[in-house]
């Protein structure tokens, strides 16, 4: 039976053509994942090169002032772009994965990102999560729709009813057929992603598995669920078009609206601003003034005293300092705020499979909002480091051919953060069980009048 029913289900048309446009769509998105991949590498091998030759040019044409030169001198900081990242890319085609950060005022230069053309931007990628969390239930909804209804409207199922011992059985498996091939393409297309994208066989791609694993069940649940009520196809068909409008369009557009104004940000651009505000201010406020704060804010370099020179390395970092220290309120709101913003959204999204998905998705690839905020602080330290590391070589005048240049590599921040397997996989689980369970008991309580 179950062999007939696969062979009745393959041999439509319309199901080769669904799963052959499926399978096309979700090769074109590994191809535009690939083509992310080696533009984050080739930026990262820039990166690298470059630095190598930006410092090596200024020590040779700065080599009789430290402090001048590390003026221009920018270090690189890069965010760690897993192979998995390009089946979810997330936030990284909005946040650069590179900073470059000299060691003047940081609050002017943390949130500086590559330019891009805004229309792309909007648009987005058409990545593999998006391929699994817009296409793949509009292809369910195609296979499931009319499961009964149409043998109910062709008059032949009277006669499936007679020849079916139990006919809830033989309903589950004209799912469990659907549910096959589809979990069949996901799995295709995954294994052709790791021998494409050279994406590793560990814990991060099980899980990516598993999650679209449960959002195609869900969508097969809700598919159940819908089918129960035993209305005919054209109701079917409406009904379920309007909840994957509800739950894909609608539904993240009205909740970003909502967290956006609830967690209003202060602007990256007024925080730069306020910045060179205070440091340009400096210039005409008294030396001796900016000098103390800075040594209140690093107390192991007063022995420095305050120098009697009109200009001195000390006093322009200090001013740069004070920039920093000025805006220090803003940056922490700011940064509040976006951690407000991602946990809420994660909250939210436990009661929406749909966004549920996509968070966890974008999270097990480390390329959702909470990677950015880590690599931000990450940055923060980094830059943190470099300061107290040439501090007191600006301030003792140090040789610049003293310094090991070429002990100054690219550093490579990653995030050590794990995924929690019940908070990833529990929320679908229980939708599945719930919808499951609320269409088994329609068919329950119908059987005796349709069956």
């Amino acid at each position: 039976m179950l062999v007939l029913l696969f062979k009745n289900f393959i041999r439509s048309k319309g199901t080769k053509i669904g799963l052959l446009f499926l399978l096309l769509i979700g090769l074109i998105s590994l191809l535009i994942g690939h083509q992310f991949q080696q533009k984050q590498q080739n930026n990262i091998r820039e990166a690298v090169a470059y630095q190598k030759e930006h410092i090596a040019r200024n020590a040779a044409y700065h080599k009789d002032e430290i402090g001048l030169m590390l003026y221009y001198v920018k270090f690189s900081l890069v965010n760690n772009t897993l192979p998995i990242n390009s089946l979810a890319i997330g936030q990284r085609d909005v946040n650069p994965s590179i900073q470059s950060v000299n060691i003047r005022g940081l609050e002017a230069q943390k949130y500086d990102s590559e330019l891009n053309n805004p229309n792309n931007l909007l648009s987005g990628n058409i990545d593999f999560s998006f391929v699994l969390i817009y296409l793949f239930p509009l292809l369910i909804i195609a296979f499931s729709y009319n499961i009964i209804s149409e043998e109910k409207e062709s008059g032949t199922w009277k006669i499936v009813a007679v020849q079916s011992q139990n006919i809830f059985i033989y309903i589950l498996k004209l799912f469990y057929i659907r549910i096959l091939g589809l979990i069949a393409l996901l799995f295709l297309l995954l294994f052709i992603a790791v021998l494409f994208l050279n994406i590793p066989i560990d814990v991060s791609l099980f899980t990516f598995f598993g999650l679209g694993v449960l959002y195609i069940l869900f969508w097969f649940a809700v598919c159940f669920f819908i089918v129960s009520l035993q209305k005919h196809s054209n109701f079917n068909a409406v009904i379920l078009l309007t909840i994957w409008l509800f739950l894909i369009i609608i539904l993240p557009a009205a909740l970003n609206t909502y967290i956006v104004n609830t967690y209003k940000v202060p602007e990256a651009l007024e925080l730069t601003l306020q910045q060179r505000n205070a440091y340009h201010e400096k210039w005409d406020t008294d030396k001796k003034t900016t000098i103390d704060k800075f040594y209140n804010h690093y107390p192991q370099f007063k022995h420095y005293g305050v120098p009697e020179s009109e200009f001195n390395w000390l006093w322009y970092f200090a001013m740069q300092q004070a920039g920093d220290d000025e805006s220090a309120e803003k940056s922490k709101e700011l940064e509040s705020k976006l951690e407000q913003r991602n946990q809420a959204s994660q909250m939210i999204a436990l009661f929406f499979p749909t966004l549920h998905t996509q968070i966890q998705l974008n999270e097990t690839a480390k390329s959702d909002l909470g990677n950015q905020l880590l690599f931000l602080k990450e940055t923060k330290q980094f830059h943190e480091k470099m300061r107290l590391h040439f501090y007191p070589k600006i301030f003792d005048n140090a040789p610049v051919n003293q310094e090991k240049w070429e002990d100054l590599k690219v550093v490579t921040f990653k995030d050590s953060s794990k995924n929690n397997w019940v908070k990833s996989f529990l929320p679908l689980l229980l939708f599945n069980l719930i919808l499951i369970g609320f269409g088994w008991r329609n068919f329950r309580n119908t059987k005796k009048q349709t069956f």
